[in-house]
């Protein structure tokens, strides 16, 4: 069956809901957390670093920065691998962003505690666009603010694939947890499905 992983950023971790196709349905074939720090410092690395010289400031994120990637590239390398042992065609990768960050220097962004926060933010997300990227799938990147006016305007397009107004349709098949995050993430996904 075609899939599409949707994933929902938090610092330190990510919601991966996979939504394959069947029957014209969408239905849950997995979902999980995804951990994309093994250091406590790594989920905050510009809070890390807020006290430290600029150079050790610098390295330190960067440190932070590298550490996500490889952990995100690994963890998306191991759910590809899953939907082929299931058979299952990877069709695309959704993933939930924020509004594009000004280009800060790491002085800058520790300057303003907001911007620390900001940072952190699209870190996580851009280690996902990363990650998905490098596994060579199509990346759909959907700005969280618009998921919900997405999902309506892709289903008032009257495409023939039954697009769920909500999540809900989504979870009932498997069962909580089903919050916020597993939500997103899967109607994330149905829409790179859609798009494909």
């Amino acid at each position: 069956m075609r899939v599409a992983f949707g994933l929902r950023a938090h610092s330190g971790w990510a919601a991966l809901v996979v939504v394959g196709e069947r029957h014209a349905d969408y239905i849950v074939v997995d979902r999980r957390r995804i951990e994309l720090v093994e250091e406590v410092w790594a989920k905050q690395p510009y809070h890390a670093a807020q006290r430290l010289e600029p150079e050790p400031a610098r390295h330190l994120v960067s440190r932070g920065i590298e550490a996500a990637r490889r952990l995100a590239l690994q963890e998306l390398r191991t759910a590809v691998k899953r939907e082929r042992a299931r058979k299952n065609e990877v069709a695309a990768c959704a993933v939930l962003v924020a509004n594009v960050m000004p280009d800060w220097s790491v002085e800058e962004i520790l300057a303003v505690h907001f911007r620390m926060h900001k940072a952190e933010g699209a870190l996580f997300r851009d280690a996902l666009a990363f990650a998905a990227n490098a596994c060579g799938l199509r990346l759909v990147a959907i700005p969280e603010k618009l998921l919900a006016m997405r999902v309506e305007a892709t289903r008032s397009t009257g495409v023939t694939r039954r697009v769920p107004k909500n999540a809900t349709a989504l979870e009932k098949p498997v069962g909580p947890p089903w919050g916020k995050d597993q939500k997103d993430a899967g109607l994330a996904a149905v829409l790179a499905l859609q798009e494909d």
